[in-house]
């Protein structure tokens, strides 16, 4: 009524508050309409649609956790990846040349030598076969012996936990460009 019209002074404050850097640009939800929004029911009336629901979110999280083995992200490695020690393990493994890679394509060429009709191959590729596997369980072993040694030295005796041998023996048995998680160290960077 007396004095200046208002609706001239709002204007410029209002703009004044929207070039506000860091600000969010919109009022703050209600509680009440954030828990309306996140409220669903116990029992769902549409299976179909909550099954297709569960469905994508598996998805989402395996292709996740695909991606974090491809990549190295160990924020998203399912459990049995998780942690230092494991890590460690990753990392000896991955430094070294172990025979076990070799074992498959060994055994590829021991069953093409096996398809052949003549005793003496036939009985070459057996022995090929015994050979390769004995190679390859003495040099897991001392591999194992060795990696033992150093996880004690590093994290104690009682830092070594359960399973760790057949994670490692699995992860020598896989060929390099194959194993997930992806190898972070190139062969003879072995971890301190």
């Amino acid at each position: 009524m007396f004095g200046r019209s208002k609706s001239s002074e709002e204007a410029p404050a209002a703009q004044a508050q929207a070039a506000r850097e860091g600000a969010k640009g919109r009022p703050t939800p209600k509680r009440r309409d954030q828990e309306a929004a996140r409220k669903r029911p116990l029992v769902v009336t549409d299976r179909k649609a909550a099954r297709g629901r569960d469905r994508q979110e598996r998805r989402e999280q395996l292709a996740k956790v695909r991606r974090a083995l491809e990549t190295g992200d160990e924020t998203h490695f399912p459990p049995r990846d998780r942690g230092p020690v494991r890590r460690y393990i990753r990392d000896f493994v991955d430094a070294r040349r172990n025979l076990g890679e070799f074992l498959l394509p060994v055994m590829l060429i021991v069953l093409a030598l096996s398809l052949v009709k003549q005793p003496a191959i036939f009985a070459a590729s057996v022995y090929l076969t015994w050979g390769a596997v004995l190679l390859v369980v003495i040099d897991t072993v001392l591999m194992w012996r060795r990696l033992k040694s150093r996880l004690v030295e590093k994290f104690g005796a009682d830092g070594v936990p359960k399973g760790s041998v057949s994670y490692a023996v699995m992860r020598v048995f896989q060929l390099r460009r194959s194993r997930r998680p992806v190898p972070m160290v190139a062969r003879g960077e072995y971890p301190s």
